[in-house]
């Protein structure tokens, strides 16, 4: 027999098992991106302390992670267009996002991101081994430069701003931001939870701000037309300029999805606008998820916190299983957007908009409580009143990334 032949092998009570994970995993990611102020990594969190009660491999737990993080980055659109409350990843698209919808273009809305996020997912795949065998290469220089990149990085969205008082703005929401960042970031309260604190920095920074300005609003109108406006040019283009940046979000620490969608959206020709917008920043936020992964193996160093809780939970990095997981979580995001969302959106029409932002307010209130405690509380305030800054003075919300950006930076330094 010649020894460098290959086998395959079918694994049929293998493969039940892993889709068990893997539907139980998208189970997770869909709770957490219909929840306003969820994120995925706070499953992450929870099920890697739970993984040594788990019966199953950890290699299967480690699928169900994945999946719940594709699913989520997918899903969490939904309340990003229907409530204004996105995670981080999701900031830069809660304005766009929300004019389309006032239009009556939601539904729309929806099938882009949707479209965004899968073709992310067909795009990363293949470009995932010669990006992270350049990033190999370059990662001893870019990690030596870190904070040189990382203010190159800032410096580009100053610069994406249209007037000189919304980069005044932008660089005071920065630096504020960094600062709370800094004196948060390495706070270990107690809580019910996961003692983590960064539900409440980003629900308060990227939500709460949205919320109470859209009391006095008139809700959510009639969305009825489902269909693409745009040629599929304007399609296909934002999203594979998303899929390249997301190659930058899952190797460079700090770099949000939201931040390099920014950036992708400059490279494009011509002004794809707010539909544009949103298929760029579904497919960073997907991408994110397929590089981060191969960062994960090829440098040791994990970018997400779905990531970061697969040391805590010692899941082996076995490419082809963890790919099929992502596959198939695309597939099943992919459905429930078009299913879930366009039931959201209809629910959210019926009720009144004034006591949902309350309703709203207050979850966040509560899971920032649950995830640290007493501090999670004092954190969603603080971070609640810092997220103003950059809406009253006319600047992208992104710049609030500081929060991470500058502890990160001075780490490096």
């Amino acid at each position: 027999m010649d020894p460098t032949a290959v086998s395959v092998t079918f694994d049929l009570p293998f493969a039940l098992t892993a889709l068990a994970f893997v539907l139980g995993g998208a189970l997770l990611g869909t709770i957490s991106g219909l929840t306003p102020g969820l994120h995925a990594n706070n499953f992450a969190l929870l099920l890697a302390a739970a993984a040594p009660t788990i019966p199953g491999p950890p290699l299967l737990v480690g699928a169900a992670m994945l999946s719940a993080g594709v699913v989520h980055t997918f899903l969490d659109v939904v309340p990003a267009l229907a409530l204004g409350v996105p995670d981080a990843d999701m900031a830069v698209m809660a304005l766009p996002g929300h004019r389309l919808v006032i239009e009556g273009r939601g539904r729309e809305a929806l099938r882009l991101s949707a479209l965004g996020s899968a073709l992310a997912v067909v795009f990363a795949v293949p470009l995932a081994i010669p990006i992270t065998s350049l990033m190999v290469w370059l990662w001893p220089t870019l990690a030596a430069n870190m904070v040189l990149v990382l203010l190159g990085v800032v410096t580009i969205m100053l610069l994406t701003e249209r007037s000189r008082r919304a980069r005044i703005g932008g660089l005071l929401a920065f630096s504020i931001s960094a600062l709370l960042g800094l004196a948060t970031l390495d706070l270990s309260p107690s809580s019910p939870l996961a003692g983590d604190v960064l539900a409440p920095l980003f629900a308060g920074l990227f939500g709460a701000p949205i919320l109470i300005d859209a009391m006095g609003g008139a809700g959510v109108p009639r969305q009825d037309d489902p269909r693409i406006l745009i040629p599929r040019r304007a399609v296909l283009l934002p999203a594979a300029a998303g899929t390249l940046a997301g190659a930058i979000v899952g190797y460079l620490p700090g770099v949000s999805s939201a931040i390099a969608a920014v950036i992708a959206l400059l490279a494009l020709p011509g002004d794809d606008g707010d539909r544009g917008f949103v298929v760029a920043t579904s497919g960073v936020n997907t991408a994110n998820t397929v590089f981060a992964l191969f960062a994960l193996v090829a440098l040791g160093t994990p970018r997400t916190g779905v990531l970061v809780t697969f040391e805590r939970a010692s899941v082996p990095l076995e490419l082809p299983v963890l790919l099929c997981s992502v596959g198939i979580a695309a597939a099943i995001g992919f459905a429930l957007v078009l299913v879930v969302g366009d039931r959201f959106l209809r629910a959210i029409g019926r009720v009144d908009y004034a006591t949902l932002c309350v309703l709203v307010l207050g979850l966040l209130v509560v899971l920032s409580y649950a995830f640290a405690g007493a501090i999670g509380i004092v954190v969603f305030l603080v971070s609640s009143a810092v997220g103003f800054v950059p809406v009253r003075l006319g600047a992208a919300r992104v710049h609030l990334m500081g929060v991470l950006i500058g502890p990160i930076a001075l780490w490096y330094y």
